[in-house]
């Protein structure tokens, strides 16, 4: 059984873990398995997220199950205020410790970088926040990639990126064509990735 945890808080962007998290239930949909996926935030209740969606967490920092896989939203919230808040970044950097995986969406980088898990590494993130990132020194910015894989860090650009970056993940754990059945299953098929280019 897999254990997948998605970090939510106030501006988290709803796709950054929303694409995740449909990626990894249809995958233990499809294999018929018990893994778990859960919201985890600082404190119980509804959490208000970037675009006004509202969620509410499964477990809290301190209630939680052991982690397999963390994630990590990015997102206003991501920018403005987790990152100096010690209660989330120590928690993600002691959950890193012991997960399997760790892996962000967007500007989730920022919170790895300053919760320490991103120090060192080659990372991706939103292109918007790719300057400010490199800025901050001790990681390396790819520019060029949908997510990139360091290790044990997967981390990916920009909201609709975290599905590929997904997608890969429970390929790299399950097999190539078991992600591809995903794929098929959420109808993800990003090609043309703008369908208003096409002439009339």
């Amino acid at each position: 059984m897999t254990t997948y945890g998605l970090l939510v808080f106030e501006a988290a962007e709803e796709l950054d873990f929303v694409g995740p998290w449909e990626v990894f239930t249809a995958s233990a949909m499809l294999r018929d398995e018990d893994d778990k996926a859960f919201l985890v935030a600082e404190q119980p209740g509804p959490v208000r997220c970037a675009k006004g969606l509202r969620v509410v967490p499964d477990h809290t920092l301190d209630d939680h199950p052991k982690l397999d896989v963390l994630l990590v939203p990015g997102g206003r919230g991501a920018r403005e205020t987790q990152q100096h808040n010690p209660s989330v970044t120590g928690w993600i950097a002691k959950t890193a410790e012991q997960a399997d995986w760790v892996t962000s969406v967007c500007t989730g980088s920022i919170l790895l970088h300053a919760a320490g898990p991103a120090r060192g590494r080659r990372v991706a993130t939103h292109w918007s926040s790719e300057d400010d990132l490199e800025a901050r020194g001790d990681v390396t910015v790819v520019r060029d990639a949908r997510y990139v894989v360091d290790g044990n860090l997967i981390t990916s650009q920009g909201v609709s990126a975290g599905i590929d970056m997904a997608l890969w993940l429970v390929g790299r754990l399950h097999g190539r064509d078991h992600a591809r059945a995903v794929r098929r299953y959420i109808q993800y098929e990003p090609a043309p990735p703008y369908m208003a280019d096409t002439p009339e």
